[in-house]
């Protein structure tokens, strides 16, 4: 018998090297468009700087610090700054999720800090309570446990007006400055710059008034019992803040006396040099309420230049009046010139000014850290525009990178500035082979256990997203690969791995962050090839996550469960799968195209992209950051390193 043969269907020819051209040519005018979107962010002194926005807790506690410094008379309140509280309780209401309460980043549901904080800050401002925002907030508050199930330092606030029983919130003494052992520098370097002036205030601040009848009972959780970890060392700590609460009232009063004045002493020196104490949001707020508690004027010139720090915080732009939680410009700008240099874009001119704009703000001053470290030679750079006590090492690093091709006017001198970051650098390893942000083995886990430890930053680990960015920094910078502070990175690296093939993120969310700057630091160390098992892994998650649209997203929500979320796509999250993946090999896979086609497609005319979750990460759990400069500089980067390969 014979077959019915059936016509053959071909399927059209696809000239796959003019297909390819097309691309490169799109992916070229891409890359020229984003940066010249981001040229034209530039100052013209040579830095950037975008917005830094995090959750409505900073206008809240604004509006409670107004009743700090301007106490009602009776019922009435009519502070001075009445116009700013006015606006800060506008951008609370304009945050307002339709249950009720307030995220702690776009998308979550609502968070029982914020939602007191929030709730508290509009009911002093006159909003009535049986409103239907406040309604609907006061309902969020009970249904997520009320004030009872809040953190310690939301409840010390309550405490400071009367808000809350101060029996039930730990006390910080200021003895803690004058603990031996240097017990004070074994807590990150943020703690340290709260704790010191939340001491003071605690025990030299009377409590505050509140206008007469005012009050927040309404979001007691009724019959609900003040919760206490009654594990192990945490149940003895709670002892201890029983003992240290006896002390506050029958303590020596010379020792006590001693205990402030190294506290006020220890506050007012880091503020020199400095564009506020630590430069961050809570320890700002913390200072003047401490410089207040001590008794100093309004018109003494240290509380003048704390309140104007913190003023500088503020942004308002026609309708939009937020705080940021402090400023990124060393930041934004090192990671700016570095997207620029490696797409081959930035002109000479303007990295010259770059350069050294950089240059002028490395730190040439002991700070904190050298508590550990005494005989190593300052260096360094700060995450703002003056925090000489706290130069932190990822900033260091991206500097580093930026230097790469950023060349100032005079080659000699940034010589030696390379040359002392790197020794800063090396010196500031810990001894597991990581780095952390600011401090180098900071990671007593006893301190976990105090009573004021459930914000989630006490300490200042390791992690492998600084570690592996230091690693490149070095690399690229001509440390031999060889060198024995490469060699325990790398194994650090490959130590922390998680059991996914992927790397925790603790400064940017998560574990997409952490795995593109491990890959990165292996890749630029030669481990290609030597663990390239490891590095199959991670490439093999990273393909596994990617959304149907070609992009990467995931949520803050992975901090909780200690696993990854995924989230619609973001420009800044797929930018850091596609460095990854061209990190460990993958340039030319499918996969990487799919991501590169993602950004192409919703690339902005002007050249920049649109990104609405949070993916930068403060505290994990706590607080979250939104870098508004994060959708322009890295799909550049990433576009540019896709280009090259």
């Amino acid at each position: 018998m014979y077959g019915f043969v059936q016509p053959s269907r071909r399927r059209p020819q696809i000239d796959v090297r003019a297909e390819l051209e097309a691309y490169r040519v799109r992916l070229g005018q891409a890359v020229r468009r984003s940066s010249d979107s981001l040229l034209g962010m530039q100052t013209p002194d040579g830095y950037w700087c975008g917005d830094l926005t995090a959750d409505v807790s900073l206008e809240a506690d604004y509006v409670l610090l107004q009743l700090w410094l301007h106490q009602p008379e009776g019922a009435v309140w009519d502070p001075p700054s009445r116009g700013v509280i006015r606006k800060c309780c506008n951008a609370i209401l304009d945050r307002q999720l339709p249950e009720g309460g307030w995220a702690l980043y776009p998308g979550a549901g609502a968070d029982i800090n914020l939602t007191v904080k929030a709730y508290t800050a509009l009911k002093l401002c006159g909003w009535d309570p049986e409103s239907e925002p406040m309604a609907k907030a006061r309902s969020a508050a009970l249904a997520l446990g009320g004030v009872g199930n809040c953190n310690s330092y939301t409840r010390i606030n309550l405490s400071l007006f009367g808000l809350f029983p101060q029996k039930h919130v730990p006390t910080v003494p200021p003895e803690i400055v004058l603990l031996p052992g240097n017990i004070l520098y074994e807590m990150s370097s943020w703690t340290r710059a709260i704790v010191v002036p939340l001491s003071i205030v605690q025990a030299a601040g009377r409590e505050r008034r509140t206008p007469d009848g005012f009050n927040i009972d309404e979001l007691i959780f009724q019959g609900r019992r003040m919760s206490t970890n009654r594990e192990g060392i945490a149940f003895l700590f709670h002892h201890v803040d029983r003992l240290v609460k006896i002390w506050d009232k029958r303590g020596l009063k010379n020792l006590r006396a001693t205990a402030l004045r190294e506290a006020e002493r220890w506050m007012l020196e880091r503020t020199r040099y400095t564009d506020g104490l630590g430069a961050i949001y809570p320890s700002m707020v913390y200072m003047i309420m401490a410089l207040e508690s001590l008794g100093y004027p309004d018109d003494h010139p240290d509380l003048i230049e704390a309140i104007r720090h913190l003023d500088s915080l503020i942004v308002e732009r026609g309708s939009r009046f937020f705080f940021q939680p402090c400023v990124s410009p060393v930041w934004d700008t090192a990671i700016a010139a570095f997207a620029l240099g490696e797409a081959g874009q930035g002109d000479s001119e303007r990295m010259r000014k770059t350069a050294d704009w950089l240059i002028s703000k490395e730190v040439r001053r002991r700070g904190d850290w050298s508590v550990k470290r005494p005989n190593l030679e300052p260096s360094g750079w700060a995450f703002e525009f003056a925090n000489e006590y706290y130069p932190d090492i990822d900033d260091t690093a991206m500097v580093l990178l930026a230097f790469l091709h950023a060349k100032a006017s005079d080659p000699a001198r940034q010589q030696r500035v390379v040359r002392r970051a790197v020794n800063w650098l090396l010196g500031m390893q810990s001894k597991d082979g990581g780095w952390a942000a600011f401090d180098v083995d900071n990671d007593w886990q006893i301190l976990n256990r105090l009573p004021f430890a459930d914000h989630n930053a006490m300490l200042d680990p390791t992690c492998p997203d600084i570690t592996g960015r230091v690693l490149e920094a070095l690399i690229r910078t001509g440390l031999p690969p060889d060198h024995e502070a490469a060699r325990n990175a790398v194994r650090y690296l490959l130590g922390s791995q998680e059991n996914d093939g992927n790397w925790y993120g603790r400064w940017g969310v998560n574990y997409v962050y952490g795995t593109f700057l491990a890959l990165r630091g292996l890749n630029a160390a030669g481990q290609l090839v030597p663990a390239r098992g490891s590095i199959q892994r991670a490439a093999n998650w990273l393909r596994a996550v990617q959304n149907r649209d070609g992009g990467w997203g995931e949520s803050c929500a992975g901090y909780l469960r200690n696993h990854f979320v995924p989230a619609p796509s973001t420009p800044s999250q797929t930018a850091w799968a596609l460095l990854g993946l061209v990190a460990a090999g993958e340039a030319g896979s499918g996969t990487v195209r799919r991501g590169v086609e993602f950004l192409l497609q919703t690339q902005l005319p002007e050249g920049g992209w649109n990104e609405d979750l949070a993916t930068g990460t403060g505290f994990p759990n706590v607080f979250y950051l939104s870098y508004h400069l994060y959708r322009h500089y890295f799909p550049l980067m990433a576009l540019a390193a896709c280009g090259r390969s």
